[in-house]
């Protein structure tokens, strides 16, 4: 998985694999989604990410499985 934010959009993509994106789906204005060609998440992408969630800073956890 690899997230990246870019501070001058505040916006927030996450990459969930390294599948072919098919399509991509708006959700509502601020949140797309792109599937590959069996309609499995591939990525997302949230517009106005600090705006949207009221967080100031981000963080992450890796939880062993």
């Amino acid at each position: 998985m690899k997230v990246k934010y870019f501070e001058d959009t505040d916006t927030l993509h996450v990459e969930l694999s390294d599948l072919s994106v098919i399509e991509t789906k708006e959700l509502n204005e601020n949140l797309y989604v792109d599937l590959d060609s069996e309609g499995r998440v591939v990525s997302f992408t949230i517009e106005h990410a600090k705006a949207a969630s009221g967080k100031l800073d981000f963080s992450y956890e890796t939880v062993a499985a």
